[in-house]
Order: structure tokens, then C-alpha cells, then sequence
């Protein structure tokens, strides 16, 4: 079996100190710290997305077809002498199913958005116009060329 080297304590402070300069780098880069704040904001706005799925769509929806579905649940019965028998939750899954689709359909617009910034970004400007002397040159150019 090779030996191993023997790593001076010196040696393993600079990796372990070079390590945590690199961790502070990536900290400290406005990446992360912009990501720090969107998952914040999005957790913000999954909750106001959650409030008005349960306070306001489902109601109206409810009120719309004539049933109040948030309530919807399917009793199970008692299996191996438990006291209380399961149940499932439907009307609270279809919730979670209509705050599902209204955070996707945010979401997308929002990526549309940059992408459209991202490509409006991209888009080369336009060559400068040539100047008078380099128009006159260049059709002194193209005169000499039909000789």
C-alpha cells in the first residue's frame, strides 16, 4: 500500500482558507443574492396566490357550478381498530391544483418578459451610415470596376 503525504497543517489552513474565499465570492455576487431575494418574493407571492385560490376563486367557482368543493372529502374506512378513519382530501387538492396552474401561468409570463428584454439586448446595432467621402470612393470603386 503507497504511503500517504504527509499535508503540512499550513498547507490545509491555505486550501481551507482558499475554500472560504471562494464560497465568500460566490456569496457576495449579486447571482446569489438575487436569487436570495426572488425565493423570498416567490414565497410571498405563493402565499397571496394560496389565499386567493381558498378566499376568492374558489367560491366563485363553487358559486358558478353550484357546489362547494373546497369541502369535497371521501371518508375511508376504519382499517386495524383505529378510532378515527382517513380521509382524502379532494376539494383541498383541487385547490392546490388551480394555485398550481395560476403560479405557472405567472411564471411564464414573467420568463416571457425577459426573454423578450434579453432579445431586444441581443439585437447588433445597425452599421453606421457610411461617410460622403466613403460613398464617393466607393462609387469611384465601382466605376473603375465596369473598365
Amino acid at each position: 500500500m503507497p504511503k500517504k503525504e504527509k499535508i503540512s497543517k499550513e498547507h490545509r489552513i491555505g486550501k481551507i482558507k482558499s475554500f472560504f474565499n471562494e464560497f465568500k465570492t460566490f456569496a457576495v455576487k449579486g447571482n446569489m443574492i438575487d436569487m436570495a431575494v426572488g425565493m423570498i418574493v416567490g414565497g410571498a407571492f405563493t402565499a397571496l396566490v394560496t389565499s386567493i385560490v381558498s378566499h376568492i376563486a374558489t367560491p366563485l367557482i363553487g358559486v358558478l357550478i353550484g357546489v362547494d368543493f373546497s369541502e369535497w372529502k371521501i371518508q375511508l374506512p376504519r382499517l386495524y381498530g383505529n378510532a378515527e378513519p382517513g380521509t382524502l382530501a379532494i376539494g383541498l387538492f383541487l385547490n392546490s391544483i388551480i394555485s398550481f396552474v395560476i403560479v405557472a401561468f405567472v411564471v411564464f409570463l414573467f420568463v416571457k418578459a425577459i426573454n423578450t428584454f434579453r432579445k431586444k439586448a441581443e439585437e447588433p446595432p445597425a452599421p453606421p451610415k457610411p461617410t460622403p467621402e466613403v460613398q464617393l470612393l466607393t462609387e469611384i470603386r465601382d466605376l473603375l470596376k465596369k473598365d
